[in-house]
């Protein structure tokens, strides 16, 4: 048979055989064992004490033995993949609350809300801690059982597989017609150069090889176990990261009028929120001044007022006495300064106004950031004057405005005061007026943006009709029974609200995800398998070339490749010309082959 394919390979249906699936076949012996560095899977037990001895020591003994006895099935059951696999969706299933549910950590108003409108469910998720997911007592048993089970799994795994890269691939198995794929021909080439150009072919084939007995034994995809270890150590890192970012992460927002600063101290922040071991002196020490906003919008088509640039011109030093920079901040395209990270995160109008008294003195004149409704920046909010203020009866008051402002007024008499395009095409305000005690002096926290009108009177007109007004800038509202005005001046300036975050696990948290990513790809796409080359000379003086191979589990491609390995190795020890055996239709005689063995499952 001079064609190489003379060399006949098959790859045998394999049975159901459960010894063998174990490595257990008494003929593979070492050939079918630690292709997995996977422990494997024990049945429900029963007793681990055997029988039990007379008299206490007997009861003592038989209760101790049973009692480790359990404990290590019930190790042996955490670190295994089936209980793995579980805990990860009991942890995905457990986070699906916390994107539904309001947290107390992320919006402690919803959470109030919440419970205000559903009085049966508030108080039944507040027992389960469907309020605080991440922080509560289950979720975080899931997690930390998580925890345990990877590295009580990798552990052990990882010095087996430590003294598997140390080892060589084991002798050749007795029989090696027994395995899945084989391949035999007949050759006039000593055995010797026989396994000397099989070490050649499988060095090529980046197999490691050497010279067992009367056979080369191979092995190749390492990598696989390899794999697996890395995405389980990465599973872990992600954890970690997860963790640590938890309890050391902070997040503030802050909203910034145009010419006003910023200094990175929590008493700077409008709502700040941090884990549970982040301190004060955990907050990177920079400062910025918002210089310049600017927002462009789509002024026709079916886009009409969608934003098209929003940019916020600043400029920041880091530390005391750091050198003032200039930069852009954009949306998705944040200010990095250290482990910090500053976004923009929303935008909207200050109306500057002047507040005067009964006798022309300014007792307030200011920019008042009023919050947005819609998307075309209908806003709201409330003008409050504290101090200096007298009526006109010379007593002390204090002033209150409700305030709706539109960057684009529709026209009088048009019915209504949305704004129709969010660019300050043809700003207005309209002011209710208020004057009493807005209650700031009560040591009890108050929205800035909202009004307490319970100890306030509304002004009156003439008619002793609610006094209100719409202005246009420049224009003023005067208060009746001469107590002062409001103006609306022709400068409308413009506010960003930034949002500071500091996740100091984010790194570790990317580099854990692509190791993963790597890690699975490898466990999913390489076979690891072994191929051993036997020659031996027969009676007749010809020397028998026997090739077979063996995965850790059935796979179409094993045979393949022992078949291209075979064509190789018979080029350089070709098929006995004359000999009476070499016909490319004759099978070698072989007995019933049997599955390759198969280490337990992995996580």
């Amino acid at each position: 048979m001079s064609d190489t394919r003379s060399a006949d390979v098959h790859s045998d249906e394999i049975p159901e055989n459960p010894k063998a699936r174990a490595g257990a076949e008494p003929d593979l012996g070492e050939a079918g064992s630690q292709l997995s560095t996977a422990p494997a899977e024990t049945a429900m037990p029963g007793s681990f004490g055997g029988t039990r001895a007379p008299g206490a020591k007997g009861w003592i003994a038989w209760t101790a033995r049973e009692t480790l006895g359990w404990a290590r099935w019930f190790w042996r059951q955490l670190t295994s993949m089936r209980v793995a696999l579980i805990l990860l969706f009991l942890l995905s299933l457990g986070a699906i609350p916390g994107s539904l549910i309001p947290q107390s950590g992320t919006d402690a108003m919803k959470v109030a809300d919440f419970k205000d409108r559903h009085t049966v469910l508030g108080p039944l998720y507040d027992r389960l801690g469907l309020f605080h997911v991440y922080s509560s007592v289950w979720f975080s048993a899931i997690y930390i059982l998580l925890f345990v089970s990877l590295i009580g799994c990798i552990v052990p795994r990882t010095w087996q597989f430590t003294g598997q890269l140390r080892g060589r691939p084991p002798a050749a198995p007795k029989r090696l017609t027994r395995l899945p794929a084989y391949a035999a021909w007949r050759t006039d080439a000593d055995p010797a150069q026989v396994r000397e150009a099989a070490l050649k072919v499988l060095g090529r084939r980046r197999f490691r090889a050497h010279v067992a007995g009367d056979a080369v034994a191979a092995e190749k995809g390492y990598l696989r176990e390899f794999g697996n270890l890395v995405f389980h150590v990465a599973l872990i890192v992600l954890l970690v990261a997860f963790a640590w970012g938890q309890l050391y992460k902070s997040e503030g927002n802050k909203l910034i009028v145009e010419g006003d600063g910023f200094s990175n101290t929590l008493t700077q922040y409008d709502d700040f929120k941090s884990g549970s071991l982040f301190t004060s002196d955990d907050l990177v020490p920079f400062s910025f001044n918002l210089k310049n906003f600017t927002g462009t919008y789509e002024r026709s088509g079916p886009n009409k007022g969608t934003p098209r640039k929003y940019e916020a011109d600043i400029t920041y030093s880091v530390g005391a006495y750091g050198k003032e920079k200039k930069s852009t901040i954009k949306v998705n395209e944040p200010l990095h300064i250290d482990d910090a990270k500053v976004y923009l995160v929303s935008h909207g109008y200050a109306p500057v106004v002047t507040v005067r008294d009964g006798k022309g003195n300014v007792v307030f004149h200011d920019a008042v950031p009023l919050l947005p409704m819609d998307g075309n920046v209908t806003s709201q909010g409330a003008i409050k004057v504290l101090d200096g203020y007298r009526n006109a009866q010379g007593q002390q008051e204090q002033l209150g405005f409700r305030a709706i402002f539109v960057p684009t007024f529709a026209g009088a008499g048009k019915g209504t005061m949305f704004s129709q395009f969010p660019a300050l095409d043809n700003p207005a305000l309209a002011l209710n007026a208020y004057h009493g005690d807005l209650g700031v002096n009560a040591g009890i926290p108050q929205n800035v943006y909202q009004l307490d009108t319970k100890k306030l009177k509304q002004f009156k007109d003439a008619k002793g009709d609610i006094l209100k007004a719409r202005l246009l800038p420049g224009q003023t509202m005067r208060l009746p029974g001469g107590n002062g005005s409001i103006t609306f001046e022709k400068d409308v300036k413009e506010w960003a609200g930034f949002q500071v975050v500091q996740e100091p696990g984010s790194g570790w948290a990317l580099g854990g995800a692509l190791a993963a990513i790597f890690g699975l790809a490898a466990s999913l796409f390489i076979q690891r398998r072994r191929v051993w080359v036997r020659a031996t000379t027969g009676a007749d003086g010809v020397t028998l070339v026997e090739m077979a191979g063996l995965g850790r589990s059935e796979s179409p491609k094993l045979p393949e490749e022992l078949g291209d390995l075979a064509a190789l190795v018979h080029d350089q020890a070709p098929t006995k010309t004359d000999d009476p055996d070499a016909d490319p239709d004759q099978e070698p005689d072989a007995a019933t082959p049997v599955p390759a063995a198969e280490g337990a499952q992995t996580k």
